[in-house]
C-alpha cells in the first residue's frame, strides 16, 4: 500500500474534548492573531457558546486581522440576518461551499459536502476534529440536550500547519474563481485560479523540532480520494494489541469490515464505540446489517446513550511500542469516505493515544451500552425491515454516484 500520510516529528498536539474545550481555545488564539485566520466548518451556529467564537472572529477582522470563513451549504443554511449583517459589516469575509439550488440534494453532484473542521491562526496554529461550532448542549433538530455532544478536535503546532493552510487557500480561490465566472469576471477568475495553484504557506514551526510524530490527512475529490480509509485499514492491519474506534455515522466499506474482522480474529481486542441514539433514519438503521458479521467475529459494540456522540477518533495500540491515534471530521461512512472534503490529524505519540483511550475506555465504561449478540439477532421483525430498507437506499444512493464501496 502505498504512504497515505507524510509524518514528520516537529509537532505538539494537544486533545480537546467537545465544544467547552475547543472553544475557548478557539477564541484565545483568534484574540492573539496579527495577520489572518482561516476557518472552515460544516455547521456554523450562533446559539449559546456558539456565538463566542463568532464574537471572536468578528473581533479579529475589526482590528484588521484578514479573515476567511467557509460554511457548508447543507450543514449550515441562511445565517440569521443580524448574525449575517454584522459579520460582514466586521469585515469577516464569508463564504458559502456548494449552497443549495432550486433542486436542493435531487441532484447527485450536491452530496459532495465541505465535512471538514479546520482553523488555522496566523500559519502557526491549527485546530482540526469533528466538533461544528455548534454549543455542546444544543441540537438544531432535537433542541436543549440534557448531556454534552460527545466530540474531539486537536490543537497543534508544527509542519502540518502549513499543509492546513494550504489546502484551505486553494479551496478559497477555487471558490473565488467560481463566484467570478458567474458574474461573468472570467479576467478575474483566471487570476483566482492562478492563485488556488500556488497557494502555499511558507509560515508555520521549522521542520526538525523535536516533537510527536504526526501527520495531516485530507480527503477530498481529485488528488485524495482514499487517504483516510487507506490509513485506518493500514493502522488496523498492524494492530496487535487492541483497537478503538468512536464514530458518529459507522457504516464502514468492505475492505474495512473485514480489515476489522481480521483483527479481531487474530486476537486483537477490537472496541466500537457508536451512537445509540436514533438521530436520523439513515444514520441508525442502515449501519445495522454490518453489525452481524463484527459481533460474530468477536467485535465489541458499544452504544453512547447520554447525548448525541459525534466524535470521528481512533485508537491502536496505546500501550504498545508502536500507538496511533487519529482525530479528525471523517465518519466511517459513505458519504465521509466517498464524497466529502474531511480532514484528519493522525498522532503517533504514546501519552497522547493514552490520554484518547482512557477518555474513550471511560466513555464505553460509564456512558455506554454494550450490545448483546443475541439481544441483536433478536431485535423485531420491524426493525429487521427498516434495516434492510435504509441499507438498501444507500446501495442505490452509491450506484446514483458511480462510487462502489
Amino acid at each position: 500500500m502505498k504512504r497515505v500520510a507524510d509524518f514528520a516529528g516537529d509537532h505538539r498536539v494537544r486533545l480537546l474534548q467537545g465544544a467547552q474545550e475547543l472553544f475557548p481555545a478557539l477564541v484565545e488564539a483568534m484574540d492573539a492573531a496579527l495577520s489572518d485566520i482561516q476557518f472552515e466548518t460544516y455547521i456554523f451556529d450562533c446559539t449559546g457558546a456558539g456565538a463566542d467564537v463568532a464574537e471572536a472572529l468578528m473581533r479579529a477582522a475589526q482590528r484588521g486581522v484578514r479573515t476567511h470563513l467557509v460554511v457548508d451549504g447543507v450543514g449550515t443554511g441562511p445565517l440569521p440576518p443580524p448574525w449575517r449583517q454584522r459579520l460582514r459589516a466586521a469585515g469577516v469575509q464569508f463564504r458559502v461551499y456548494s449552497p443549495l439550488g432550486p433542486l436542493g440534494l435531487l441532484l447527485p453532484h450536491r452530496w459532495r459536502r465541505l465535512h471538514r473542521k479546520l482553523c488555522v491562526v496566523d500559519g502557526l496554529l491549527v485546530f482540526c476534529g469533528g466538533i461544528n461550532v455548534l454549543d455542546d448542549f444544543h441540537d438544531p433538530s432535537y433542541g436543549k440536550l440534557d448531556a454534552p455532544r460527545f466530540d474531539f478536535a486537536v490543537e497543534a503546532t508544527g509542519s502540518l500547519v502549513a499543509q492546513a493552510s494550504a489546502a484551505m487557500e486553494r479551496l478559497w480561490w477555487r471558490m473565488q474563481a467560481v463566484r467570478d465566472v458567474r458574474q461573468r469576471r472570467l479576467p478575474q477568475a483566471v487570476q483566482d485560479l492562478r492563485a488556488a495553484s500556488a497557494a502555499r504557506h511558507a509560515r508555520g514551526q521549522e521542520a526538525g523540532q523535536a516533537g510527536m510524530r504526526a501527520a495531516l490527512v485530507l480527503r477530498d475529490n481529485v488528488r485524495n480520494r482514499s487517504r483516510i480509509e487507506k490509513a485506518y485499514r493500514r493502522a488496523i492491519g498492524a494492530a496487535r494489541h487492541e483497537i478503538i474506534i468512536a464514530n458518529a455515522y459507522f457504516l464502514p466499506g468492505g475492505k474495512l469490515r473485514r480489515a476489522l474482522v481480521l483483527a479481531a480474529r487474530r486476537g486483537v481486542r477490537v472496541r466500537l464505540l457508536l451512537q445509540g441514539r436514533y438521530e436520523y433514519f439513515m444514520q441508525y438503521h442502515a449501519a445495522r446489517p454490518v453489525y452481524g458479521a463484527l459481533l460474530a467475529a468477536g467485535v465489541e459494540i458499544h452504544e453512547y446513550e447520554p447525548s448525541f456522540l459525534h466524535a470521528k477518533v481512533a485508537v491502536i495500540d496505546a500501550q504498545g511500542d508502536r500507538p496511533w491515534a487519529t482525530v479528525g471530521s471523517s465518519n466511517l461512512d459513505p458519504l465521509s469516505l466517498l464524497l466529502a472534503r474531511e480532514a484528519n490529524v493522525v498522532v503517533e505519540d504514546a501519552a497522547f493515544a493514552t490520554d484518547l483511550r482512557q477518555r474513550l475506555v471511560h466513555a464505553m465504561q460509564h456512558a455506554g451500552r454494550r450490545m448483546d449478540p443475541a439481544r441483536y439477532a433478536g431485535r423485531p421483525l420491524r426493525q429487521r425491515v427498516l434495516d434492510r430498507v435504509a441499507f438498501g437506499l444507500m446501495r442505490l444512493a452509491l450506484w446514483v454516484t458511480g462510487n462502489r464501496y
